[in-house]
């Protein structure tokens, strides 16, 4: 292999620039959507442990339906962007058109789901019958909002490859004005004028908003965005040869989402085993812990479009000085994320109306998760902004297949099984988060992972 060239830091002004451009549309999308979820967790959370907990539960299929159209989002993005740096148009519609079918298939398959069998999916999660009562009133409703979720995401991971971010952003707005104050309507009723609705009310004020976002970003791709001009024709050409590299590159990036689903899905059995003061810090935790990757993801997006487009341009030597930045950067911010979320963690629960056992395990939780999100922010946005989007898609998948299935799971199902506190469940589970940054560390400097996986078109 020919010797790494270039600075540990690049010089390269016009990498910032790209960098910061993209990345703050994408960090306030994220912030805005976690404000969405803090404000539904908080209302609900008024209504006590059960109420908590039961729509933690029942959000359990949204987070597997994520996952999956995470998959169709990151073929879309990563061979769009490498089509990008080649200024093909074609191909990427072509691309855009496979993904919003599959998007829309997905969607369907998981709202049909969700609204015919709320109860039996929330009771393979817990037994606690208050808990499964108000998990399968949420889910019964929360399902019809999948679909519109589905064409919207895909839809704006396709404007993200071409480097138009502010969608995602404008979108996010609308939906923090429209949830929220849905939210407090529903949730608590107007007196004499509308009843409360709990988390019923939760759901329904979810579901408008995803209608509203859906709508507002199809009205933009086809009217605003002058760089796709995407029409109705466009989405239902179907291209065998792009369908075929979509599947072969998309495959590895579901399977890694499936992984991954499987992961959380079995994250929520086997906590869910335990008290309901359990399963609501673990909601609470993990608000914290999604509010604290709020930025990173931003930027681990943004560096995706970056690689992707050089890699697609054919600049190996630049891309690897790049790359070389990245690390430094993600791993500084793993260590100042860190920091922050153990400094915050006590005014952050002190937002829920929770119990004070459920208190005390949240800050056992999130001692745990100040020490992962190091790792986290390092291995887990390297591995998608340079490995993944650089062409190398399959590893991934199998690096996250072997920690979840040899390490992650059984040490916590071992662990759970011996009577091991909480806390000590909940690190087994976050315990590849560190782990895997070993492997991160020698993957992406080995510098093998950059592959151009665009086609010669005429």
């Amino acid at each position: 292999m020919e010797k790494v060239k270039g600075r540990i830091i690049t010089r390269d002004k016009s990498f910032y620039i790209n960098l910061i451009a993209l990345a703050v549309p994408i960090a306030l999308q994220n912030l805005i959507t976690f404000l969405v979820n803090m404000a539904d967790n908080v209302m609900i959370g008024s209504l006590g442990d059960d109420a908590i907990s039961g729509v933690y539960m029942g959000g359990q299929l949204q987070t597997v339906i994520q996952m999956f159209i995470g998959g169709i989002e990151g073929a879309v993005a990563i061979l769009s962007a490498q089509y990008w740096g080649k200024k093909d148009i074609k191909s990427i519609k072509k691309i855009i058109a496979v993904g919003a079918a599959l998007a829309v298939s997905f969607g369907i398959i998981f709202t049909l789901a969700a609204t015919i069998f709320p109860r039996q999916i929330v009771l393979i999660f817990t037994r606690e019958t208050n808990v499964v009562d108000e998990g399968a009133a949420y889910l019964g409703i929360i399902g019809f909002s999948y679909i519109f979720f589905s064409i919207t995401q895909v839809s704006i991971a396709s404007m993200r490859s071409v480097e138009t971010p502010k969608i995602g952003l404008y979108v996010s707005l609308l939906a923090l004005v429209v949830n929220v104050g849905l939210n407090y309507i529903f949730i608590f009723g107007i007196e004499g004028i509308l009843p409360a609705m709990k988390v019923r009310g939760a759901a329904i004020a979810t579901l408008i908003s995803r209608v509203i976002e859906m709508i507002v970003v199809l009205l933009y791709v086809r009217f605003k965005d002058k760089k796709l001009k995407l029409r109705v024709k466009d989405l239902v050409h179907f291209d065998k040869v792009i369908a075929k590299d979509f599947i072969k590159y998309g495959l590895p990036l579901v399977g890694g989402q499936v992984v991954w689903s499987v992961n959380m899905l079995a994250n929520s059995m086997i906590l869910g085993k335990y008290t309901s003061e359990v399963m609501a810090a673990t909601s609470i935790a993990g608000m914290l812990s999604n509010l604290a990757y709020v930025f990173i993801n931003g930027l681990s997006n943004a560096v995706g479009v970056i690689t992707g487009k050089t890699v697609g341009q054919g600049l190996f030597e630049k891309m690897k000085e790049y790359a070389k930045t990245v690390q430094v950067i993600f791993l500084c911010l793993g260590v100042i994320t860190g920091i922050g979320v153990f400094l915050i963690k006590n005014p952050f629960i002190s937002m829920y109306n929770t119990s004070v056992e459920g208190a005390a395990y949240a800050s056992e939780f999130i001692n745990v998760l100040a020490v992962t999100t190091v790792g986290t922010c390092y291995q887990a946005s390297c591995l998608f902004g340079l490995v993944k989007s650089g062409g190398d898609i399959s590893f991934v998948f199998k690096n996250d297949s072997i920690f979840v299935f040899c390490v992650v799971l059984p040490s916590a199902i071992i662990s759970s099984y011996l009577g091991a506190p909480p806390w000590v469940v909940f690190a087994c589970l976050k315990c590849d988060q560190i782990l895997k940054c070993f492997v991160a560390v020698v993957k992406i400097n080995r510098f093998n992972w950059m592959k151009n996986l665009t086609r010669e078109t005429t």
